[in-house]
């Protein structure tokens, strides 16, 4: 059998790229669906979400790397005609199929690859190169958008699958013909080949698919019910202090990778005297708004009831006196989180500039200490650690008249 193609048949090399896809392909789709339905509410079974995960996104790559190099070879060499040209309909069929077959090839492992790349943590790619990709950022909104991508442009892919498959078989079992045997090894009978037509308006057409599944994907997000809702906003509070900017983030490690992420929606009600030399100075209130975490890969995981569980107790609260300590300012008090209170020293820096504080405090606390992960007692899967870093820079009130 030759290697390359003719006018009328697939070479060996064309068939080889076919078969190899198509085998990727299907198990891909299967190892995602069951993969998205697997639970994790133990270790044993976080483990094999997360290995199952790898294993699609792992083999994601290498789909891409070989719808590529398909891509190439079937720049390089004559197509063969369409056995049933004469036939507009079925012959246009068949043509845009194959253009949204091409389209998903590139766009379906690309876009997950992307997603992965701008998340933190879980379910690493099984290779040597690292986690990311160039000018891909670590961004909730981009990891969103082209996992919201990938899930789209899956379903389009799933069925050009399903049309190319009915097609195949309508040509072998109705029509008789050889378009399925010429994809198969050796060199069926082939009579002379209809007038072909211009693949142009097929390609086009397809064009309008992809543009329609990527502006439904971008414009709706993640469609299956996994897009973070932040919850309703914190009240304002009053302060002597009043907090300009800053930010309340962690990391955690899991299957030993870190991921980071942070809360967009705090509060801080301050009182502080800068000009007391020794004791208490002031005290200090946080508020944090649980749902509007964000934690990479794992951010609806974190709002569950075995970790934050943020629909019983969507905040956490910081209350504890500000104090003078050997190498700056410590606050010292309790920390809520799931109900649990655990007594807290945390140690900080202050800048002053007149009417301007700047802060800074890093700290690792203990998940246990809180009921946060009791499913998850070692740390094969879900380290004990949590490192907190705050930053902010608030500004003095001025004095009420």
């Amino acid at each position: 059998m030759p290697l390359t193609n003719t006018q009328i048949r697939y070479g060996a090399v064309s068939k080889t790229f076919h078969w190899l896809t198509a085998l990727l392909i299907l198990t891909l789709i299967v190892l995602g669906l069951v993969a998205e339905a697997l639970p994790y509410d133990t270790d044993a079974e976080l483990a094999r979400k997360a290995w199952m995960f790898s294993l699609h996104k792992t083999l994601g790559v290498l789909v891409f790397a070989v719808a590529l190099a398909r891509i190439l070879w079937a720049l390089t060499q004559p197509k063969p005609g369409l056995l049933n040209a004469d036939r507009r309909s079925e012959s246009f069929l068949a043509e845009l199929v194959h253009w949204l077959l091409y389209g998903a090839l590139v766009v379906v492992p690309l876009s997950g690859w992307i997603a992965h790349a701008a998340a933190s943590g879980f379910a690493p790619i099984w290779w040597p190169f690292g986690q990311n990709l160039p000018l891909v950022p670590k961004s909730t909104a981009v990891e969103h958008a082209f996992a919201a991508v990938h899930y789209f442009a899956g379903r389009v892919l799933i069925a050009a699958i399903l049309l190319h498959v009915a097609g195949a078989l309508k040509h072998h079992l109705i029509d008789r013909d050889g378009t399925l045997r010429r994809m198969l090894p050796g060199e069926p009978p082939l009579g002379p080949l209809p007038e072909q037509h211009s693949a142009l308006v097929p390609a086009i057409a397809a064009g309008v698919i992809w543009c329609a599944a990527l502006g439904l994907a971008l414009g709706t997000g993640q469609p299956d019910g996994t897009a973070q809702s932040a919850g309703p906003a914190l009240a304002q509070v009053s302060s002597d202090w009043q907090v300009q900017e800053g930010e309340i983030a962690i990391a955690v490690t899991q299957f030993g990778s870190v991921v980071e992420g942070s809360f967009a929606d705090w509060t801080a009600a301050i009182t502080f005297d800068d000009t007391t030399v020794t004791g208490v100075a002031g005290d200090v209130t946080t508020t944090i708004s649980i749902p509007s975490l964000t934690l990479g890969s794992v951010t609806q995981q974190a709002m569950g009831a075995d970790f934050f569980d943020a629909e019983t107790h969507p905040t956490a609260v910081f209350t504890g006196n500000i104090r003078h300590a050997s190498d700056g300012y410590e606050a010292v008090g309790t920390l809520e989180i799931k109900g649990n209170k655990v007594p807290l020293t945390m140690p900080f820096l202050l800048s002053l500039n007149g009417d301007i504080a700047e802060m800074r405090a890093d700290i690792t606390l203990d998940r246990r200490d809180f009921g946060i992960g009791d499913n998850m007692p070692n740390e094969d899967s879900l380290g004990f650690a949590v490192d907190v870093a705050i930053r902010l820079t608030a500004i003095r009130a001025e004095p009420d008249a």
